[in-house]
């Protein structure tokens, strides 16, 4: 018999950010004297206090045995849910119901301690979320094979790798039974094998009539995996619903085209050989275009520094549909390239794809060794027009990956 496992009524959670304006140049005795005016003051007179709303007055309910996929663009709200939900951190205001006992991963390693080995934390882990030492017991070999950490059972987990301690914590919250079982994008850190286990898995535990909340940007895991979605925006609650109209709405109005995408910089880019800056789409003259009708043909122009010298130089990119799936991969001659500003022009002669949006991935590589990846660096929109295509081929985005070379230029800029 279903009931309402989850039910938020006007939660609010807000957050005091202080911004600190520090001038070019500070002598000692500015700092000094700033120290001393702050004990009457309170507050450095740099100090500048914003507030700001993580979530904003969110009411839904969830039944028990839904699969609710959390999603959204960055900064909307999703985690910050998810730890109040989790008791990690308290709402501001509002009201929350929960039904049962709660297992969440939320960040790798959450709840184990380093010094302790693996069996240790089995144990310390599932008492944290409330089970006895005879119902862990009951579980712990199917945690440790499900895990694959035999051998390092009895291994500290501080020498753990990343995709070890998801395992391994995975497990444990997947195993002991809660009513409602909550995980974030941690699952990202394993690789695909695993990251389909633990799908499998999930599916397993809403079969048991038990309630899953999952926060993805991989729309196919979130669509493989949930019945039904909540969308958030800055905060607010946009929609909830099935996964289909929530993740419809998702793409309709947060996925728009536009003709050219900064690339961030990678945190280590100044020891880089190489770095992507830009990414631009184009027509066929070469004049940045928003979205390509079905049938034309488009180029991508990828903005590149070398720092250095690179002998065997390659540019690339790859196509994948806005749920993750590849649909086609490309890159460039090798070429030796020395220090300067240049770009890469790849034209998309001979293939057409289907009608609809595909997220765009740059690389830039020595041979076969990775300079800068950027995933998620741009975004092709296909429109949909009345244009005879003749004996072009369209890919189907169901049809799987093609891996071709499309004509490329590699340009120095003046």
């Amino acid at each position: 018999m279903s009931y309402t496992a989850i039910k938020v009524e006007n939660l609010t959670k807000e957050y005091t950010l202080r911004h600190q304006q520090a001038s070019n140049y500070t002598a000692l005795r500015d700092v000094i004297v700033d120290r001393a005016k702050s004990v009457f003051r309170g507050q450095t007179g740099s100090d500048r206090k914003e507030k700001f709303l993580a979530l904003d007055d969110v009411s839904f309910s969830i039944q028990s045995g839904d699969r609710v996929g959390i999603i959204g663009r960055n900064g909307a709200g999703k985690s910050t849910l998810l730890k109040v939900l989790s008791r990690i951190v308290s709402p501001t205001k509002g009201r929350i119901t929960l039904e049962g006992r709660i297992a969440s991963l939320l960040e790798v390693g959450t709840g184990f301690h380093p010094e302790l080995t693996g069996r240790e934390n089995i144990f310390l882990n599932g008492s944290i979320l409330g089970m006895s030492k005879m119902e862990i017991s009951k579980k712990f070999d199917e945690i440790v094979a499900f895990a694959e950490v035999e051998k390092f059972l009895d291994t500290p987990v501080k020498r753990y790798s990343s995709g070890m301690f998801v395992r391994l914590a995975f497990a444990v919250a997947a195993h002991l039974e809660p009513e409602i079982l909550i995980v974030d994008e941690v699952l990202a850190v394993g690789d695909a094998a695993f990251q389909k286990k633990c799908l499998g898995r999930m599916r397993e535990v809403a079969g048991d009539g038990r309630t899953i909340l999952f926060v993805s940007h991989n729309m196919e895991a979130v669509q493989k995996l949930c019945n039904k979605g909540i969308l958030l925006n800055k905060g607010k609650l946009v929609m909830e619903g099935s996964i289909d109209a929530v993740t419809g709405k998702y793409l309709e109005t947060f996925s728009e085209g536009q003709s050219w995408y900064d690339i961030a910089k990678p945190l280590d880019a100044e020891n880089k050989a190489a770095i992507a800056t830009r990414l631009q789409i184009e027509d066929v003259n070469e004049i940045p275009v928003s979205e390509v009708s079905i049938g034309a043909n488009y180029n991508f122009r990828i903005y590149f520094t070398i720092n250095k010298k690179v002998e065997g130089f390659v540019a690339a990119i790859g196509l994948l549909t806005i749920f993750d799936q590849p649909v086609r991969t490309t890159w460039s001659e090798p070429t030796d390239l020395e220090p300067g500003n240049y770009t890469a022009l790849f034209k998309s002669e001979g293939i057409i794809l289907a009608d609809g949006q595909y997220k765009l991935n740059v690389g830039l590589s020595k041979g076969t060794s990775v300079i800068h990846n950027a995933e998620n660096a741009g975004l092709l929109t296909i429109s949909e027009v009345s244009t005879l295509v003749n004996d072009k081929q369209i890919i189907n985005t169901k049809s799987g990956l093609i891996i071709n070379q499309m004509p490329v230029q590699i340009i120095q800029c003046k």
